[in-house]
């Protein structure tokens, strides 16, 4: 994936103008909470930007959580917005098909918006199997990407668009679909962009 891109973009654009920018990640932190792991477990945000998912975990108790992005400024901006908080964060600058994770070494994964920028079949298995070798078993991943009727593309980039049913049918050699949800995301220029989540559990 394109390193550079996604710096220029954090570097030239203000944190709440980009277009995925949310003041608080209600639907990503809800799903999280209702996976009922506890407030220990292993949480990776794959593709966390400078997004405020981070924040909303800590002041809900979340303490085991790794932050990772291919742009170090926007992670850049998530720690200097953190403060003294984000000592408590593992943050790692890198691709998420090829940072070496260990085996199940989280609990929940998390992506919002990076799968479906992943447009061969070998990339987006790539991923499924970097997910299943991070997760334990019995984990959960939770994904969302642009809706089979949503933007056909983001940041200037194409992006692959999913039904839930498609999604969960790429997961489906290592995940078991536990639940789906739809939401429409209002981006700060006031267009929509449609969303499909879905919760895996780990085989």
């Amino acid at each position: 994936m394109a390193d550079n891109h996604w710096e220029d973009v954090y570097k030239t654009k203000a944190v709440d103008r980009v277009s995925w920018y949310q003041s608080r990640a209600e639907t990503s932190l809800r799903l999280i909470t209702d996976t009922g792991m506890s407030h220990e477990a292993a949480i990776i945000d794959v593709g966390s930007g400078a997004s405020r998912l981070i924040d909303n975990l800590l002041a809900a108790g979340f303490a085991n959580i790794t932050a990772l992005d291919l742009s170090a400024s926007a992670l850049a901006t998530s720690k200097k917005r953190l403060k003294a908080k984000a000592e408590n964060v593992t943050w790692l600058v890198g691709d998420v098909l090829t940072t070496a994770f260990a085996k199940a070494q989280f609990s929940i994964w998390h992506d919002r918006a990076v799968f479906h920028f992943l447009m061969t079949p070998e990339q987006q298995q790539s991923y499924v199997t970097q997910a299943a070798k991070a997760l334990e078993q019995g984990g959960y991943a939770i994904i969302a990407t642009f809706a089979e009727d949503g933007p056909e593309k983001c940041s200037g980039l194409p992006v692959q668009r999913y039904s839930a049913q498609q999604l969960a049918e790429v997961f489906a050699e290592h995940f078991t679909l536990v639940h789906t949800e739809r939401e429409i995301h209002k981006t700060p220029n006031g267009s929509e962009q449609k969303f499909n989540y879905c919760v895996l559990r780990r085989n």
